[in-house]
Protein backbone atom coordinates (compact mmCIF):
# COMPACT_ATOMS: atom_id res chain seq x y z
CA UNK A 1 0.00 0.00 0.00
CA UNK A 2 1.32 3.26 -0.92
CA UNK A 3 2.35 5.96 2.14
CA UNK A 4 -0.52 7.70 3.08
CA UNK A 5 -0.71 11.26 4.78
CA UNK A 6 -3.93 11.44 6.91
CA UNK A 7 -4.31 10.25 10.34
CA UNK A 8 -7.85 8.84 11.51
CA UNK A 9 -8.98 12.13 13.57
CA UNK A 10 -7.67 14.12 10.62
CA UNK A 11 -9.41 11.98 8.31
CA UNK A 12 -12.57 12.39 10.73
CA UNK A 13 -12.17 16.42 11.29
CA UNK A 14 -11.87 16.59 6.87
CA UNK A 15 -14.64 14.41 6.79
CA UNK A 16 -16.90 16.93 8.81
CA UNK A 17 -16.22 19.30 7.33
CA UNK A 18 -16.67 18.31 3.79
CA UNK A 19 -20.09 17.50 4.35
CA UNK A 20 -21.09 20.69 6.51
CA UNK A 21 -20.82 22.03 2.85
CA UNK A 22 -23.90 19.81 2.22
CA UNK A 23 -22.14 18.53 -1.43
CA UNK A 24 -20.54 15.43 -0.30
CA UNK A 25 -22.42 12.47 1.08
CA UNK A 26 -20.99 9.78 3.59
CA UNK A 27 -19.81 7.11 1.48
CA UNK A 28 -16.88 4.98 2.56
CA UNK A 29 -14.69 5.22 -0.36
CA UNK A 30 -14.65 8.82 0.48
CA UNK A 31 -11.26 8.37 2.38
CA UNK A 32 -9.74 6.25 -0.24
CA UNK A 33 -10.59 8.58 -2.82
CA UNK A 34 -9.27 11.54 -0.66
CA UNK A 35 -5.58 9.49 -0.15
CA UNK A 36 -5.65 8.96 -3.80
CA UNK A 37 -5.59 13.10 -4.13
CA UNK A 38 -3.27 13.46 -1.50
CA UNK A 39 -0.67 11.10 -3.34
CA UNK A 40 -0.82 12.66 -6.78
CA UNK A 41 -0.46 16.17 -4.90
CA UNK A 42 2.80 15.25 -3.07
CA UNK A 43 4.29 13.31 -6.06
CA UNK A 44 3.02 14.99 -9.60
CA UNK A 45 2.64 11.74 -11.37
CA UNK A 46 -0.34 12.27 -14.34
CA UNK A 47 -3.52 10.58 -13.32
CA UNK A 48 -3.53 7.51 -15.26
CA UNK A 49 -0.14 6.39 -13.12
CA UNK A 50 -2.17 6.79 -9.45
CA UNK A 51 -1.78 3.09 -7.84
CA UNK A 52 -3.74 0.76 -8.06
CA UNK A 53 -4.92 0.48 -4.30
CA UNK A 54 -6.64 4.42 -4.56
CA UNK A 55 -9.05 2.75 -6.82
CA UNK A 56 -9.43 3.80 -10.83
CA UNK A 57 -7.54 6.75 -11.63
CA UNK A 58 -10.58 7.51 -13.65
CA UNK A 59 -12.84 7.61 -10.66
CA UNK A 60 -10.49 9.51 -8.44
CA UNK A 61 -9.81 12.10 -11.00
CA UNK A 62 -13.66 12.56 -11.68
CA UNK A 63 -13.89 12.99 -8.38
CA UNK A 64 -11.66 15.43 -7.41
CA UNK A 65 -12.78 17.60 -11.01
CA UNK A 66 -16.68 17.36 -9.13
CA UNK A 67 -15.35 18.55 -5.38
CA UNK A 68 -13.05 21.34 -7.65
CA UNK A 69 -16.36 22.25 -9.50
CA UNK A 70 -18.16 22.76 -5.98
CA UNK A 71 -15.36 24.45 -4.29
CA UNK A 72 -15.37 21.77 -1.33
CA UNK A 73 -11.43 21.68 -1.72
CA UNK A 74 -11.51 25.05 -1.14
CA UNK A 75 -14.00 25.30 1.48
CA UNK A 76 -11.92 22.80 3.77
CA UNK A 77 -8.72 25.56 3.55
CA UNK A 78 -10.78 28.63 4.31
CA UNK A 79 -12.68 26.90 7.36
CA UNK A 80 -9.29 25.98 8.65
CA UNK A 81 -8.02 29.58 8.08
CA UNK A 82 -10.71 31.01 10.26
CA UNK A 83 -8.60 30.16 13.34
CA UNK A 84 -5.67 32.86 12.18
CA UNK A 85 -4.38 35.21 14.02
CA UNK A 86 -4.43 38.25 11.70
CA UNK A 87 -2.44 40.51 13.80
CA UNK A 88 0.41 40.52 11.40
CA UNK A 89 -0.39 39.67 7.85
CA UNK A 90 2.46 39.10 5.62
CA UNK A 91 2.02 39.08 1.68
CA UNK A 92 4.14 38.22 -0.98
CA UNK A 93 3.93 36.48 -4.52
CA UNK A 94 5.79 33.19 -5.67
CA UNK A 95 5.67 31.95 -9.36
CA UNK A 96 5.59 28.55 -10.37
CA UNK A 97 6.65 26.95 -13.42
CA UNK A 98 3.69 25.74 -15.55
CA UNK A 99 4.28 22.12 -17.79
CA UNK A 100 3.44 21.89 -21.29
CA UNK A 101 0.77 19.76 -20.62
CA UNK A 102 -0.92 22.04 -18.22
CA UNK A 103 -1.57 24.37 -21.87
CA UNK A 104 -4.39 23.80 -24.03
CA UNK A 105 -7.41 24.27 -22.00
CA UNK A 106 -10.53 24.26 -24.33
CA UNK A 107 -11.61 27.56 -22.49
CA UNK A 108 -12.08 31.01 -23.43
CA UNK A 109 -9.91 32.64 -20.67
CA UNK A 110 -5.80 32.08 -19.92
CA UNK A 111 -6.30 29.62 -16.71
CA UNK A 112 -4.27 31.94 -15.15
CA UNK A 113 -0.85 31.14 -17.51
CA UNK A 114 1.36 33.82 -18.73
CA UNK A 115 3.91 33.54 -21.02
CA UNK A 116 7.33 35.28 -20.98
CA UNK A 117 10.76 34.34 -22.22
CA UNK A 118 11.19 31.92 -19.15
CA UNK A 119 8.00 30.07 -20.50
CA UNK A 120 4.35 29.28 -19.25
CA UNK A 121 3.82 30.41 -15.55
CA UNK A 122 1.76 31.09 -12.75
CA UNK A 123 1.85 33.17 -10.14
CA UNK A 124 0.57 32.62 -6.36
CA UNK A 125 -0.55 35.46 -3.93
CA UNK A 126 -0.27 34.66 -0.38
CA UNK A 127 -1.66 36.35 2.85
CA UNK A 128 -0.19 34.73 6.07
CA UNK A 129 -0.96 35.11 9.56
CA UNK A 130 1.39 35.89 12.69
CA UNK A 131 2.27 32.48 12.95
CA UNK A 132 3.28 31.93 9.22
CA UNK A 133 0.05 29.75 8.57
CA UNK A 134 -1.86 30.86 5.28
CA UNK A 135 -4.78 32.87 5.42
CA UNK A 136 -6.38 33.71 1.53
CA UNK A 137 -4.17 33.21 -1.74
CA UNK A 138 -5.08 33.93 -5.40
CA UNK A 139 -3.96 32.90 -9.04
CA UNK A 140 -2.85 34.83 -11.79
CA UNK A 141 -0.56 34.84 -14.98
CA UNK A 142 3.06 34.49 -13.95
CA UNK A 143 4.17 37.88 -15.52
CA UNK A 144 1.55 40.19 -13.62
CA UNK A 145 3.36 42.58 -10.52
CA UNK A 146 3.02 41.59 -7.18
CA UNK A 147 1.10 44.72 -6.55
CA UNK A 148 -1.98 43.87 -9.06
CA UNK A 149 -3.27 41.48 -6.46
CA UNK A 150 -2.18 43.44 -3.49
CA UNK A 151 -5.57 45.34 -2.98
CA UNK A 152 -7.68 41.87 -3.02
CA UNK A 153 -5.23 40.11 -0.12
CA UNK A 154 -6.85 42.82 2.02
CA UNK A 155 -10.30 43.19 1.05
CA UNK A 156 -10.72 39.59 1.47
CA UNK A 157 -9.54 40.03 5.60
CA UNK A 158 -11.68 39.98 8.24
CA UNK A 159 -9.79 42.79 9.67
CA UNK A 160 -6.51 44.32 9.21
CA UNK A 161 -4.12 45.42 11.87
CA UNK A 162 -0.65 45.05 10.53
CA UNK A 163 0.33 44.57 7.13
CA UNK A 164 3.93 43.57 6.26
CA UNK A 165 5.55 43.48 2.51
CA UNK A 166 8.51 43.73 0.56
CA UNK A 167 9.63 46.74 -1.89
CA UNK A 168 7.31 45.50 -4.63
CA UNK A 169 4.69 46.71 -2.42
CA UNK A 170 5.81 50.18 -2.26
CA UNK A 171 2.15 51.89 -3.42
CA UNK A 172 1.08 55.08 -2.30
CA UNK A 173 -2.14 53.49 -3.08
CA UNK A 174 -2.13 50.76 -1.68
CA UNK A 175 -0.48 52.20 2.02
CA UNK A 176 -3.53 54.33 1.96
CA UNK A 177 -6.14 51.72 1.38
CA UNK A 178 -4.48 49.65 4.66
CA UNK A 179 -4.81 53.01 6.35
CA UNK A 180 -8.56 53.00 5.53
CA UNK A 181 -9.54 49.72 6.76
CA UNK A 182 -7.60 50.91 10.21
CA UNK A 183 -4.51 48.82 9.75
CA UNK A 184 -0.88 49.89 9.66
CA UNK A 185 1.93 48.87 7.07
CA UNK A 186 5.00 48.12 7.09
CA UNK A 187 6.62 48.53 3.69
CA UNK A 188 10.12 49.76 2.78
CA UNK A 189 10.59 52.39 0.47
CA UNK A 190 11.86 51.80 -3.08
CA UNK A 191 15.38 53.98 -3.17
CA UNK A 192 14.96 55.75 -5.94
CA UNK A 193 11.57 57.05 -4.67
CA UNK A 194 14.61 59.56 -1.99
CA UNK A 195 11.81 59.49 0.79
CA UNK A 196 12.41 58.39 4.58
CA UNK A 197 11.53 54.96 5.60
CA UNK A 198 9.11 56.75 8.18
CA UNK A 199 7.00 53.41 7.94
CA UNK A 200 9.12 50.82 8.52
CA UNK A 201 9.49 48.64 11.89
CA UNK A 202 12.47 46.74 11.27
CA UNK A 203 12.11 44.75 14.17
CA UNK A 204 8.77 43.67 12.60
CA UNK A 205 9.79 43.23 8.97
CA UNK A 206 12.69 40.99 10.02
CA UNK A 207 9.74 38.33 9.96
CA UNK A 208 8.74 38.78 6.89
CA UNK A 209 10.00 35.00 6.09
CA UNK A 210 7.54 33.39 7.01
CA UNK A 211 5.55 34.07 3.82
CA UNK A 212 8.07 32.65 1.84
CA UNK A 213 8.29 29.75 4.42
CA UNK A 214 4.41 28.71 3.90
CA UNK A 215 5.61 29.27 -0.23
CA UNK A 216 8.81 26.62 0.67
CA UNK A 217 6.50 24.25 2.63
CA UNK A 218 4.36 23.86 -0.01
CA UNK A 219 6.24 23.52 -3.48
CA UNK A 220 7.40 20.54 -1.65
CA UNK A 221 4.25 19.23 -3.09
CA UNK A 222 5.18 18.29 -6.94
CA UNK A 223 1.77 18.95 -7.87
CA UNK A 224 2.71 22.60 -7.01
CA UNK A 225 6.05 23.36 -7.61
CA UNK A 226 4.85 22.67 -11.28
CA UNK A 227 1.88 23.16 -12.43
CA UNK A 228 0.53 20.22 -14.24
CA UNK A 229 -3.40 20.95 -13.97
CA UNK A 230 -4.64 22.45 -17.32
CA UNK A 231 -8.01 24.66 -15.28
CA UNK A 232 -6.85 27.30 -13.09
CA UNK A 233 -10.09 25.98 -10.52
CA UNK A 234 -8.30 22.64 -10.31
CA UNK A 235 -4.59 23.88 -9.65
CA UNK A 236 -5.95 26.25 -7.21
CA UNK A 237 -7.73 23.14 -5.36
CA UNK A 238 -4.59 21.48 -5.38
CA UNK A 239 -2.89 24.43 -3.46
CA UNK A 240 -5.89 24.51 -1.05
CA UNK A 241 -4.97 21.03 -0.23
CA UNK A 242 -1.73 21.90 0.25
CA UNK A 243 -2.46 24.40 2.32
CA UNK A 244 -5.10 22.74 4.67
CA UNK A 245 -2.39 20.65 5.61
CA UNK A 246 -0.14 22.55 6.86
CA UNK A 247 -3.22 23.70 9.31
CA UNK A 248 -4.29 20.15 10.24
CA UNK A 249 -1.42 19.62 12.47
CA UNK A 250 -3.06 22.90 14.94
CA UNK A 251 -6.48 21.08 14.57
CA UNK A 252 -5.92 17.78 15.50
Amino acid sequence: MPRLMLTDARWEKLFHLMKSTGRVYDKPEHRQTFEGILYRLRTGIPWRDLPKEFGHWSTVFRRFHLWSKKDVLAHLFKALANLADIEWVFIDGSIVRAHQHSAGAATLNNESIGKSRGGNSTKIYLAVDSGGLPIYFELSEGQKHDITHAPSLIEHLKQVDTVIADKGYDSDAFCELIANKGGKSVIPRRRYKNTPQERVDWCLYRYRHLVENAFERIKHYRAISTRYDKLARNYASMVSLAFMLMWLPMCC
